[in-house]
């Protein structure tokens, strides 16, 4: 059951992750403001809500001071680049959404005394030598490498986070989110799961970084985003991890789709990206103890689901 709140703030709200939050938090009948300025959104993520009672759509760049009136009793800080060829083009943006944005995020959390719920990410633990990856776990992070900027800005918002708990009683919680897939996500954003089916749809090879023998756990966007709402519905501080605990190797999600789309393209192998973790899954322990969380949506599902949105949505053109 989805938790109600009174006013959430939702930023980047038109995102992928984002939007799919607002949908579940309308549904829930809770009001809902969606900032965003656009960078990576893409605004008809969130078309099918304009109009909607208790839905507001506002052209926000969070790096500036949150002019925002209205009173929110949750907000969710989502605003961020989250594709390594998004964070690449946009590097220093990507760096003040993680410091000045989340700052002015918790502004507005400390400032109503509401629920403050940051999106953080299991690149936090960089290329991790332990495995799988547990809260504790403090990462294995080049603070200087191409990935940085990303990598660094979420842990510097975690650390943000943490000390405006500790030191001004905010209500904070952190998720740190694994993999997540689903409709909506951009086909050109360069993220593996986008990009392959894309691929495959268009009759394209599907292009597997390295061997392919590293390992990522896929989690479907509708249990990202019921995570995060029973995160906030609870007070734990967290980090808390969020993902869907079953490995599987690149190789093998390629395979997958082409399966599920019946495509014949072949797989092309290609240089693998600079300090890309060669093992990432998480231990969802404390999500399962604390939140009565875990994914209930397995590839088998959430594959074609997310196949057929790109067939009806998405014009098949090469991937450049």
């Amino acid at each position: 059951m989805t938790p109600a709140f009174g006013r959430a703030l939702v930023t980047g709200g038109a995102g992928f992750v984002g939007s799919h939050l607002c949908e579940r938090l309308l549904a829930a009948g809770t009001e809902v403001v969606a900032a965003d300025n656009f960078a990576t959104a893409d605004a008809g993520n969130v078309e099918h809500l304009l109009g909607l009672p208790g839905f507001r759509l506002a052209t926000r760049d969070v790096t500036e001071p949150l002019d925002e009136p209205d009173h929110f009793d949750v907000v969710f800080h989502l605003a961020s680049a989250a594709s390594p060829r998004d964070y690449f083009r946009l590097p220093l943006e990507t760096l003040r959404a993680g410091s000045y944005g989340t700052e002015h995020a918790l502004d507005i959390a400390e400032r109503d005394g509401a629920r403050f719920v940051l999106a953080s990410t299991s690149e936090v633990y960089g290329d991790p030598r332990e495995h799988p990856q547990r809260e504790d776990y403090w990462g294995h992070v080049n603070p200087i490498g191409p990935r940085s900027v990303y990598d660094e800005a979420k842990r510097y918002a975690e650390a943000l986070t943490s000390a405006m708990r500790r030191e001004r009683g905010v209500n904070t919680a952190i998720a740190r989110i694994f993999n997540t897939y689903g409709p909506r996500m951009r086909a050109d954003d360069g993220r593996m799961i986008p990009t392959f089916v894309c691929q495959a749809l268009g009759g394209e090879p599907l292009t597997v970084a390295g061997t392919g023998q590293q390992t990522r756990s896929i989690c479907y966007v509708d249990d990202t985003v019921r995570g995060l709402l029973a995160l906030a519905a609870s007070d734990l501080p967290g980090p808390v991890n969020l993902g869907n605990p079953h490995e599987l190797t690149v190789l093998r999600i390629a395979k997958e789709v082409l399966s599920v789309t019946g495509s014949s393209s072949a797989i092309e192998y290609i240089d693998a990206a600079v300090d890309d973790p060669t093992r990432r899954c998480p231990d969802i322990s404390l999500a399962r103890r604390e939140l009565g969380w875990e994914p209930e949506i397995e590839m088998a599902e959430g594959l074609p689901r997310t196949v057929d949105w790109y067939a009806r949505n998405i014009p098949l053109e090469p991937l450049r």
